[in-house]
């Protein structure tokens, strides 16, 4: 078993060892951690690399466990996400081959944070045309031999030079932002995209 945290659209590095362990487990009972791709994701737009964040409400405080954790809809968050994605690749080459699966995620009123996120992998492992099943730990895990639980950080995200470059949108105008969501790689690379993982995976 492989821990990992869950994640909202994870970065491609989270994707590439997601795939390549054999029994992948999200752990949903951790006391929940702010300021992380739990609910964040990383894109490039015309202004550079940006932040989407999906507005969370912690139901007990700073007790809650990440499968309690409420999505807010106080602000329009679905629709900032949607005209950012909108706008920042509808120039990619497979936007319009992907976007009608993804579409229905930015319409939806999740309740919880993980309904969305799992959700989210769901769409991005069919999209990937990966067999991969999306298990929850039943219990806290204390210790395990493979914990990546804390492994990816929009804190600490990859250094520049250390993924393989691909083609983005806004290339012209700004250097490779290695490690974004998934979701610039598949409108990006498409069909390729399955590759550049396996080719990250030990990365």
């Amino acid at each position: 078993m492989t821990l990992f945290s869950t994640a909202y659209f994870p970065c491609l590095r989270y994707m590439a060892r997601f795939l390549d362990e054999t029994q992948p487990v999200i752990e949903v009972h951790e006391t929940y951690h702010k300021q992380t791709y739990r609910n964040r994701c990383r894109v490039m737009t015309a202004n550079g690399v940006q932040a989407l964040s999906v507005p969370v409400i912690k139901v007990n405080g700073n007790h809650t466990m990440t499968r309690d954790v409420a999505i807010s809809y106080v602000e329009p968050w679905q629709q900032i996400h949607r005209r950012c994605l909108e706008s920042a690749y509808k120039a990619s080459p497979y936007f319009d081959h992907y976007y009608d699966r993804l579409r229905p995620l930015f319409e939806t009123r999740f309740e919880r944070l993980i309904e969305l996120n799992d959700a989210a992998l769901q769409a991005v492992l069919e999209l990937l045309k990966a067999k991969k099943a999306i298990v929850h730990t039943t219990d806290y895990v204390h210790t395990t031999e493979h914990d990546l639980r804390e492994a990816f950080s929009p804190k600490q995200p990859a250094a520049p030079g250390t993924l393989p470059e691909y083609y983005q949108v806004f290339s012209a105008k700004y250097p490779f932002a290695p490690d974004l969501s998934i979701l610039d790689l598949l409108f990006n690379e498409g069909p390729e995209a399955l590759s550049y993982l396996y080719v990250i995976k030990g990365i």
